[in-house]
């Protein structure tokens, strides 16, 4: 059997495009599993993000398996109410009880204190998030900015701000505002091992 064509979703209909990002998370057990349970865990604004959702529309565009090259699934969630350590560190072990069943390393973090770290490691100066929708916006790629999560009615409601182009495509590229470019390059050379038909650049794209 020939391989699958990986930008046959390019010129689909965005509601096509939308379907078949949801259905490629949902492809991976690890990934419905945290969207079915996420939401009884009380967590304000969850989504679930990153790696989990992009990659999977990787694979799912190469005809790879789901959950090949996902190294961890990321929750996020915002609580401005206690910012401290350990408030966040009795939800990640909070989440991990929920999750203990599940063979798959599960990062859940607090968008509303991001700053406190993220500042601090890498020189930065970026503002306090005001929503998990924030975090990822500062996401370092278009193609990596989509969060998913299970609403009160049950359907799936998908962020996706920079659109579905580049993830699509599979072409990523750093931001104009990306801040770790040598962890970007790091990052990118695992991406390409485990996705050779990805495009990758490497500096910046600036606008304009």
């Amino acid at each position: 059997m020939s391989a699958p064509d990986p930008l046959r979703m390019v010129d689909a209909p965005m509601a096509a495009q939308r379907r078949f990002i949801i259905e490629a998370a949902l492809a991976d057990p690890v990934c419905a599993a945290i969207l079915e349970r996420a939401g009884g865990l009380n967590l304000p604004g969850w989504r679930l993000c990153a790696g989990a959702v992009y990659q999977n529309v990787w694979n799912a565009l190469t005809g790879r398996a789901p959950g090949h090259g996902v190294a961890d699934y990321d929750i996020a969630y915002f609580d401005p109410s206690d910012l401290s350590y350990e408030a966040e560190d009795a939800v990640i072990r909070r989440c991990a009880a929920a999750f203990a069943d599940i063979d798959a390393e599960i990062e859940v973090r607090n968008q509303a204190r991001i700053h406190l770290w993220f500042n601090a490691k890498f020189g930065a100066h970026r503002p306090a998030f005001t929503c998990t929708e924030d975090g990822i916006n500062a996401y370092a790629a278009d193609a990596h900015k989509l969060g998913l999560r299970r609403t009160a009615d049950g359907s799936l409601d998908l962020y996706a701000p920079a659109g579905f182009s580049d993830v699509l495509a599979m072409r990523v590229a750093p931001c104009a505002d990306a801040v770790d470019l040598d962890g970007f390059a790091r990052k990118a050379a695992r991406w390409k091992r485990s996705w050779p038909e990805l495009a990758v650049r490497l500096t910046p794209i600036r606008p304009g």
